[in-house]
């Protein structure tokens, strides 16, 4: 025995130990991770789909300014769901059914989210933030928003120069999130935050793209410290916001100021939370909420406004007929109150009509948090990455899918059609939770637009879409405004 303790205290023999629990270790996670795949490719054998490449999987027959494209002739040929393959390993699949889609949507966890009870947690405590009384008071923000976007582009319009609306519309979007996050007041933002949030959202879509998704080799790279230092700024800034605002709170008077605002802002709201035990967010999950709202707040915003534009410069009867029903609404006023949204059904049509030819967000996805079993008796286990996109376009939903229709969301059109047909938003429990604010803020940007400009395509600049974390342009958008007088 002694002689056995001595051979294991030599540092060899203790080096060969480790290495041996290395090794067992490595094994066992091969073995599991071998185990799980086989169980979802297994059940995707079910679901015929494109031919695919043993190496590359489907990733070789498409590119990115037709991947959307592709997806909805493979949805044609494949109705029901389909396998996409990003390689060997990392399948994903794709409803291009209603019932499958409504499947996933009541099964599935999104991943940027938080799960379980945490996530339950936090959704209750922010739900007050989107509740109708709290976005009342958002519609004046964004009209001042649009109106500072606007004066832009009645100097634009002098020098008979296209507008690409990304970048103007990112900015408005933008400076109304930091209004109704922050009550952030400045003039379209100071340069060095605004410019943080533009970087993280290029470099996030490169790191989805590329799957750049650990950090111990992305921190590395040259992007990965743009990351880095683009993250330091942002979260520098909203944490100074926050304990500057707990400060003020922490004073009687200034608390009773603050809630007595004509508006309480969405750290307002969360920094006044508490849930049934009384316990409020900690600075972490603050800041976390914030920035969460911040970002995808302003970058799906901005896809949505601007493929609506887009959609308005192309069809000039309907952008005559939203403008006539705004003109009746608004009269000579150059602002939106929240009682004038409910009187826009033409134009709401119209809106979710751009939105389900061009959704924010092409790409919603779902990991299965259980195993779920469709209609049709087929299975998949926990675990699988589902995407949803192909159902806009289906033509057993849409008639006539690639026709702007807007009377298809009228209300005897809409009556009879499947809730999961029309998902700009997601869907199901885990929908997005600031829905009505965007569509406010899209009704709001259109109204302000349509009643100063007329929108004309521009024929020399036609957009390319490319799906990344939202849908945009490999050459932007271009339109041409004419001042309306």
């Amino acid at each position: 025995m002694a002689s056995l303790l001595d051979t294991l205290a030599r540092p060899a023999a203790i080096l060969q130990l480790l290495a041996l629990l290395g090794v067992t270790f490595v094994l066992l996670k091969v073995l599991q991770f071998y185990w799980e795949k086989k169980k979802i490719f297994k059940a995707l054998e079910a679901f015929p789909g494109p031919p695919k490449h043993w190496l590359h999987g489907h990733n070789h027959m498409v590119h990115p300014e037709t991947l959307l494209h592709d997806v909805v002739s493979w949805g044609e040929k494949y109705p029901y769901a389909f396998p996409r393959w990003f390689g060997p390993f990392l399948p994903t699949l794709i409803p291009a059914g209603i019932d499958c889609a409504f499947a996933v949507c009541a099964s599935g966890e999104g991943l940027l989210v938080l799960n379980g009870n945490k996530w339950f947690h936090h959704r209750k405590m922010i739900t007050p933030a989107f509740h109708y009384d709290v976005l009342k008071s958002y519609v004046t923000l964004m009209s001042n928003s649009v109106k500072v976007m606007l004066d832009k582009w009645d100097k634009k319009i002098t020098e008979k120069k296209s507008v690409e609306l990304f970048q103007d519309v990112g900015l408005m979007a933008l400076d109304s999130i930091m209004k109704c996050a922050f009550s952030f007041n400045s003039d379209l933002l100071l340069f060095h935050h605004s410019f943080s949030v533009y970087e993280l959202s290029h470099l996030l879509s490169r790191r989805i793209q590329t799957f750049s998704f650990k950090d111990i080799f992305y921190d590395w790279t040259p992007s990965g410290r743009r990351y880095r230092d683009a993250c330091k700024v942002a979260q520098t800034h909203t944490d100074q916001v926050i304990q500057e605002r707990k400060r003020l709170l922490s004073n009687e008077k200034e608390r009773e100021k603050i809630q007595k605002k004509k508006h309480l802002d969405f750290l307002d709201i969360l920094l006044c939370s508490k849930d049934a035990n009384g316990a409020a967010l900690s600075d972490e999950d603050l800041r976390a909420e914030v920035d969460t709202f911040m970002f995808e707040g302003h970058d799906t915003t901005t896809s949505g406004i601007s493929w609506i534009f887009y959609c308005m410069s192309l069809y000039p009867e309907h952008q005559q007929r939203c403008r006539e029903e705004i003109q009746g609404i608004l009269g000579d006023r150059d602002y939106v109150e929240w009682e004038d949204l409910g009187k826009m059904p033409y134009t709401t049509m119209c809106i979710k009509e751009s939105l389900r030819l061009f959704p924010p967000v092409p790409a919603v996805s779902r990991q299965l948090s259980k195993p779920v079993t469709f209609p049709d008796g087929r299975s998949l286990p926990a675990g699988l990455l589902m995407n949803i996109f192909a159902i806009h376009r289906n033509r057993d939903v849409w008639e006539d899918p690639e026709v702007f229709d807007p009377l298809r969301f009228s209300p005897e059109n809409s009556a009879h059609r499947h809730s999961h047909a029309f998902v700009p938003f997601s869907a199901g429990s885990r929908n997005c939770i600031g829905q009505q604010f965007a569509m406010n803020e899209m009704k709001v940007a259109l109204a302000l637009t349509l009643r100063h400009f007329e929108i004309h395509p521009d024929p020399s600049r036609i957009p390319i879409m490319i799906p990344q974390i939202v849908l945009k342009s490999k050459n932007g958008v271009y339109v041409q405004l004419k001042k309306i007088l």
